[in-house]
């Protein structure tokens, strides 16, 4: 396939106004990817538009910032079916992570462990130093209050703004 005038002109249109590549070769048809790097090296056509996704993503974010495409959306991530309610329940009733002091642990294996003792687990399950927490569990879940703040921390304002 031979680079004509039309085609050369369409490939700088293109690659100026932030299109890649793999784009431009689709748009062309008949070229590689690899071939139209070459031509727009050889062109010296250096100084190229932003790609088109950053495009995409600064007008995701300008209507989501003007009120126009705000949609409240909940996302479950893992095994989250309890945790609304057991977060719920501890921030309502504990005290700030500042007051807490780290327990040391009564090291309980699992044949002590009952409903109402912390469950977090402690070191290598393959050791024989494997132990877990042991102290009394809050009535809302399987860990005591420290253990509990390290488990359901609240999502950053960061990861919440790059979710939405």
């Amino acid at each position: 396939m031979a680079w004509t005038d039309d085609r050369v002109e369409v490939l700088r249109k293109l690659w100026l106004d932030g299109h890649s590549a793999s784009q431009i070769a689709a748009e062309l048809g008949g070229v590689t990817r690899n071939a139209v790097i070459g031509k727009v090296h050889r062109l010296g056509l250096s100084g190229r538009g932003q790609p088109t996704s950053t495009i995409k993503r600064q007008r995701r974010a300008r209507r989501s910032v003007s009120g126009v495409n705000r949609t409240r959306r909940t996302l479950s991530v893992g095994a989250t079916a309890l945790k609304a309610d057991y977060v719920n329940a501890i921030a309502t009733d504990l005290r700030p992570l500042d007051d807490i002091v780290v327990p040391i642990a009564k090291r309980l294996t699992i044949d002590h462990l009952t409903d109402k003792t912390c469950k977090w687990p402690n070191g290598d399950p393959g050791h024989d130093d494997f132990h877990y927490c042991g102290h009394d569990s809050l009535e809302s879940g399987p860990y005591c209050e420290y253990h509990a703040r390290v488990a359901y921390q609240p999502s950053t304002p960061r990861s919440r703004a790059r979710r939405g």
